[in-house]
């Protein structure tokens, strides 16, 4: 499974569709793998639709997402977030984690 690690920020679903289409197009990727602070602080509240967007554009076009930072503050402060990132970890397809080299033992 190939990746691409991007160093964009990403602050719109237009930009996760110009990243998800670089991703495949240009990399042959089947993950983009993003930092947490490249993420508007919106889509950490999950009320405010931002994350659902985004994930789902990258979930439509079959690209698997990777958020690599510490977002426990982000947890604390939210249980529907908590539990999201819970969820969306014992998926396949999104998955928060706390550094590159957990991401790349995960995907083995």
């Amino acid at each position: 499974m190939s990746l691409f690690v991007s160093d964009r920020a990403i602050g719109s679903e237009q930009d996760a569709l110009d990243l998800i289409a670089d991703a495949y197009h240009l990399h042959q990727a089947e993950w983009v793998v993003l930092q947490r602070d490249q993420l508007p602080a919106e889509f950490f509240t999950l009320s405010s639709g931002v994350a659902g967007a985004i994930v789902q554009k990258f979930v439509n076009y079959r690209m698997r997402l990777a958020v690599v930072g510490d977002v426990s503050a982000h947890e604390a402060a939210s249980k529907p977030f908590r539990d999201w990132v819970r969820e969306t970890n014992r998926g396949k397809d999104v998955w928060f984690v706390p550094d590159l080299a957990s991401f790349e033992e995960r995907r083995r």
